[in-house]
């Protein structure tokens, strides 16, 4: 069957984007144009002329536009084989006209349901039914009909209409079905998700089954190792996408890696815990940190972030929690690093910073999801998991131990069990006075990542004495609170849970440390 002469297109589109243009285009072709609504109003006010919907249903739009295109001549007109006698003897005998294009995008149903303020009969009113209906159709019978639902792909139909005498091409028709099965399929998800939500379910939970797209963003540079290949990925899920140019854009550098993208997840991650608080900087080696500091400015909270550990930071990842100034830049340009991230750059700071050419700059331009699922992958499957944002309060925290902790002590904790969340486990984190003391990571034995944290605070030079330390899970055994007390400690934020807990809250006693629970673990793999 040669590829068949749009004369007859039905335009009804939500967003509006180019829609004038292209309607101009489709009638100064010859092509009759029939829409609903709003869009009708739009192409006859530009001065194109277009015809209502029900001069072909012969029927009026009724019960506030919810029904207008669900109507036996719309969708015959859609799904007749044109090929097929009988197909066309039955359109001749009902007064059914073949419709050769259809143009439709849907109503913004995820748009609208994520307003912190939308009322569940507004989320109702957005689930379009008939936009889908005729999409599915149009997309059902491909070999005749053209069907678009994005107005990027409106010069690639007129141009090929264009060529080919008003026709587009059989692959083309098929490459825009294949995107309203998507469009849909994605679609459909979406609202199953806000229902889900509605009738009290969990919808961060895992569920049965998991719809996932992946369209390429990035090509990295290379994978873990340069002799792996990697791409970075537009994450479709659930109805929702994401993915790094949503919340990032690269102004300076090379091109980024895999371990690029892992370090910078982590960065800011962790700089997001001190988001609305004082200025906070966060330093990051291979995912972890190795040094998180808060202070009255961003320069003196990176010389406190950095005194923790002066050797790690070179080649690392820095991210900063309020724009980053020219005193600041400077301080950070004293060493290499591979990527900065700020929310913004102070004037002239840039321009500073440009001037090496291997180092990264980056712009964080909003907060990262938190209600979303993460995607772990093994060789022989994949896990799926809600991110780990739940927080811990000052109320939260179980006093277990005989002496009371104080204000600065509390403050230190609740810092520490920040930072403890965000290191590889086992996790070990001395803080006094909002910085970073020690950081015992990834170790296989948790008294292991005390003895790390402890060493790596006399390398810098920093006292553990009057410090309040963080374990990510319970201590097992008494000994590694023991060691927390030698080294000087004299607060421990840990989830407790253990079947020794007397024995280490004992132990705590005896070295008057006080300690608190928070019923809470962090492990991080």
């Amino acid at each position: 069957m040669s590829d068949p002469v749009i004369k007859r297109a039905l335009v009804s589109v939500s967003d509006k984007t180019g829609i004038v243009d292209f309607c101009r285009e489709l009638s100064a072709m010859g092509v009759e144009i029939f829409s609903t609504g709003g869009t009708l109003k739009k192409i006859q006010e530009a001065g194109i002329e277009a015809a209502s919907i029900s001069t072909i249903t012969g029927f009026p739009e009724i019960m506030d536009g919810r029904v207008k295109t669900l109507h036996p001549k719309i969708h015959g007109g859609l799904l007749a084989v044109r090929g097929n006698e009988d197909h066309v003897h039955q359109a001749q005998e009902n007064g059914i006209g073949f419709i050769d294009m259809v143009v439709v995008n849907l109503y913004p149903f995820e748009a609208t349901v994520a307003k912190p303020d939308v009322t569940f009969e507004d989320a109702i009113e957005n689930i379009d039914i008939g936009g889908p209906s005729m999409l599915r159709s149009a997309a059902k019978n491909n070999e005749s009909v053209t069907v678009v639902t994005d107005s990027a792909d409106y010069a690639v139909v007129l141009d090929e209409m264009r060529a080919n005498g008003g026709a587009t091409r059989r692959s083309t028709r098929l490459k825009l079905a294949r995107k309203v099965f998507e469009l849909t399929s994605r679609y459909d998800r979406a609202i199953a998700d806000y229902l889900t939500g509605a009738e009290g379910g969990d919808t961060a939970a895992a569920a049965d089954g998991i719809e996932l797209k992946l369209d390429k963003e990035l090509d990295m540079r290379y994978g873990e190792n340069p002799h792996q290949s990697a791409g970075f990925y537009r994450l479709t899920d659930g109805g929702s996408s994401r993915c790094f140019g949503d919340y990032f854009d690269k102004l300076h550098g090379k091109d980024l890696s895999y371990n690029n993208m892992l370090d910078i997840a982590a960065a800011t991650g962790l700089c997001e815990e001190f988001r609305d608080g004082d200025p906070a900087v966060v330093i990051i080696k291979h995912t972890n940190p190795c040094g998180v500091a808060q202070a009255g400015s961003l320069v003196e909270a990176y010389r406190k972030a950095f005194s923790t550990d002066t050797q790690s930071p070179f080649g690392g990842i820095i991210a900063f929690n309020r724009p980053l100034d020219m005193e600041t830049a400077k301080a950070v340009d004293e060493i290499f690093t591979e990527i900065l991230i700020a929310p913004s750059y102070e004037d002239g700071v840039l321009d500073m910073l440009m001037k090496k050419k291997n180092r990264r700059l980056v712009v964080q331009k909003k907060p990262l999801p938190s209600e979303v699922m993460e995607y772990k992958s093994t060789q022989f499957g994949m896990l799926v998991q809600g991110r780990d944002s739940k927080i811990v309060s000052r109320e939260d925290l179980k006093v277990v131990t005989k002496r009371q902790p104080s204000e600065q002590e509390i403050d230190d904790m609740m810092f520490a069990w920040k930072i403890a969340k965000h290191v590889k486990s086992n996790t070990i984190v001395y803080v006094k006075n909002g910085q970073t003391i020690g950081v015992g990571a990834g170790q296989m034995s948790r008294i292991d990542s005390a003895k790390i944290a402890r060493s790596k605070a006399a390398e810098a030079g920093l006292d553990i004495k009057g410090s309040a330390v963080a374990s990510d899970a319970f201590f097992p055994f008494a000994d590694g609170l023991l060691a927390a007390a030698e080294a000087g400690a004299t607060a421990v934020i840990q989830p407790g849970g253990s079947i020794r807990d007397e024995e280490v809250i004992a132990a705590a006693d005896e070295h008057d440390l006080a300690m608190v629970f928070t019923s809470m673990r962090h492990f991080k793999h």
